[in-house]
């Protein structure tokens, strides 16, 4: 672990400026192969115009943003942790939990931190395992990743291939992880245009896994055209290399060669074509799912986990551009949506692109049965101005369990970890913040908070670029969430709070 920059307490300025613009390496191949960028959250860098460049650092100047590298925080948060990268050179991803251990996903593998000491996370274990996100979940002795790019086969010295060779492989990997410091790959199962990421929803002798992707292309044998559902994983704990494939359920039934999702533009200009699902979190206490599937928002029931069935389906073609992750509320009365404008590389933390787009959208959930439906009450977004040069838009965040409050910590690239509150789903306010400033004024290159969740009294963020982030939140109104304990956590399968809440 390194010693943390320089941190200030401080109140950000929107001012005339911003309106103006102890390692044990489990090694599993000889080396990194390159991973293929995917579309939606891993966009290449991309030189800024002179005027952009000139913009940021007058913003930096002007005291508007923070300094290159400099942390910034509300005065509630404490930086508590950092731990740079090692061995493993990708974009850090996705975060899951167990006891005291953090598993931590990157493009290049993952690796595995005992975060008993929240202020000194060791490293246990670092896997190479290349595979493009590797979006990372843990269940009991075993552990999941999401491969979405296209491979020359599924071990994990694999190296990159087209989509157009049949041979290529793109799916779901297992590990059996009850050996932490040597996690030990099991299993893998290949799915329909890959798995860009993965939800679990766990039996007690099964583990389903639902796999999200999509951008089906006729030129792609095993990805083709329509795909307008998702593929089900079923994985038999005591057997895990007897996962299989049970099913590819249609969530988006309908005429024509993409089914009846959003057809983006040039019907509605600016919007992804519903070609699949990115994220869904089930809530499995309440058999509930919420699926954010490009270019639509929907709400299904899972009571038969082999046969979802969907009870209704959102668009918001005026300020939503990407579906991106979803999250319920303790009480499965409400349903957060992002909306990843700019697949995650675009600068839209700024006044022209305003305070609703590349934000969440906040949905009550109405009505009882199968006539619950997703009405639109309110959106959110940090009002903390950005350069332009710092790719920032909303992405993974998770509750933070308070009894009777509506609370969340969510990861906005670099525009930092925001804890913000929608008890009255109108009116969301930020209420902490932790954050850097741009990577570079000259160059606009991809960083950031890519997930930022809470878990057991400590705030953790995967910082792409940046390593492992811990923060502790002091506030009083999240303060009885430090008496929630969890065994473990997986963001996108939500648990039941309810019962672990504080008053």
């Amino acid at each position: 672990m390194t010693p943390l920059h320089t941190t200030s307490v401080r109140r950000r300025r929107l001012g005339a400026a911003a309106a103006a613009a102890g390692l044990l390496a489990t090694l599993l191949a000889a080396g990194p192969a390159a991973a293929t960028p995917d579309p939606g959250d891993a966009p290449a860098e991309r030189t800024p115009s002179s005027e952009q460049a000139a913009a940021a650092e007058a913003l930096t100047r002007s005291g508007d943003i923070p300094s290159v590298d400099e942390v910034v925080h509300s005065g509630n948060i404490r930086h508590l942790a950092n731990v740079p990268k090692d061995a493993l050179p990708g974009t850090n991803s996705d975060l899951a939990f167990q006891g005291r251990y953090a598993f931590a996903g990157n493009y290049d593998g993952f690796r595995i931190f005992d975060i008993r000491n929240p202020r000194d996370p060791k490293t246990v274990a670092q896997v190479l395992c290349p595979g493009a996100q590797n979006d990372i979940s843990v269940s009991g002795n075993l552990l999941f990743l999401s491969t979405d790019s296209s491979r020359s086969d599924d071990s994990c010295a694999s190296t990159s291939q087209s989509a157009t060779e049949k041979s290529s492989w793109e799916g779901i990997k297992v590990f059996d992880i009850s050996d932490k410091r040597n996690p030990r790959y099991v299993a893998a199962v290949e799915t329909a245009c890959g798995s860009h990421t993965h939800t679990l929803v766990p039996e007690r002798r099964d583990v389903y896994v639902y796999v999200s992707s999509y951008s089906p292309n006729a030129l792609f044998p095993d990805c083709r055209p329509p795909h307008d559902g998702i593929s089900v994983i079923k994985v038999p704990r005591n057997a895990p290399e007897k996962s299989r494939v049970v099913g590819f359920p249609v969530l988006f039934p309908g005429e024509g060669p993409d089914g009846g999702g959003n057809p983006g533009g040039p019907v509605n200009p600016g919007v992804s074509k519903t070609t699949g699902c990115h994220d869904i979190t089930v809530l499995p206490s309440r058999d509930l799912a919420a699926g954010a599937c490009m270019g639509d928002g929907i709400l299904f029931d899972i009571r038969d986990p082999e046969r979802p069935k969907v009870l209704d389906q959102v668009q918001d073609n005026v300020n939503f551009a990407f579906w991106h992750s979803a999250t319920f509320n303790q009480d499965a009365r409400k349903v957060v949506f992002t909306d990843e404008l700019g697949g995650g590389g675009g600068a839209t933390c700024n006044p022209e692109t305003g305070p609703n787009r590349g934000a969440d959208g906040i949905y009550d959930i109405v009505g009882k049965g199968d006539g619950r439906k997703l009405v639109f009450r309110g959106y959110y977004k940090i009002d903390r101005h950005q350069a332009p040069t710092e790719n920032c838009v909303a992405h993974n965040g998770s509750l933070i369990p308070v009894k009777g409050r509506d609370i969340m910590v969510q990861a906005w690239y670099q525009g930092g970890v925001s804890v913000w509150e929608f008890t009255d789903s109108t009116r969301p306010r930020e209420i902490a913040y932790f954050e850097r400033g741009p990577l570079s004024t000259d160059t606009a290159a991809t960083g950031g908070s890519w997930s930022a969740y809470y878990y057991n009294g400590h705030i953790y963020s995967n910082d792409i670029t940046k390593g492992l982030d811990v923060l502790k939140l002091d506030d009083r109104r999240t303060d009885p969430a430090k008496r929630v304990r969890m065994r473990e956590l997986n963001v996108q399968t939500q648990p039941d709070y309810l019962d672990r809440s504080g008053g």
